[in-house]
């Protein structure tokens, strides 16, 4: 069973410019260090990602998956796994709240892997992926 798993950060940055480094899948690969290569399957009807595969590789970690994403403007995004080699399910979600210029970012995520992982590892990880992605973010946003 897997746990969902919650982290955030404040970005020195609007909601929407956040958000649109979060919506610019194609530059993932220079500034997301395990992002090999990210490609927009299907745009939706406001111009956005509707469907994005990943080429990840984090060292022990590799895999080649796909996502559907659901964005609600410059305060959210959800995605859902839709076909992944290391993992059979991956629900997500950044929140975003602005106040006064500043975002407090929020990601959660829950990851279920095809092969048996011990639960403490599992958690161990996910807070690895929260945290990194959190501040790689953070650095792409107000570098």
């Amino acid at each position: 069973m897997a746990d969902q798993s919650t982290q955030s950060i404040v970005v020195d940055a609007p909601a929407a410019d956040v958000m649109a480094v979060i919506a610019d899948f194609p530059a993932y690969p220079q500034w997301v260090s395990a992002a090999k290569q990210v490609e927009v399957v299907e745009a939706g009807g406001d111009g956005r990602a509707r469907r994005v595969h990943f080429l990840l590789d984090a060292g022990a970690v590799k895999d080649d998956y796909v996502l559907d994403y659901t964005w609600d403007g410059d305060r959210a995004v959800t995605w859902t796994l839709v076909e992944g080699q290391m993992q059979k399910r991956q629900d997500g979600s950044y929140t975003l709240v602005e106040d006064g210029g500043r975002t407090e970012v929020t990601y959660s995520i829950t990851i279920d892997l095809s092969i048996p992982m011990l639960g403490m590892i599992r958690r161990k990880a996910e807070k690895v992926i929260l945290d990194t992605a959190l501040k790689e973010l953070k650095k792409r946003v107000e570098g």
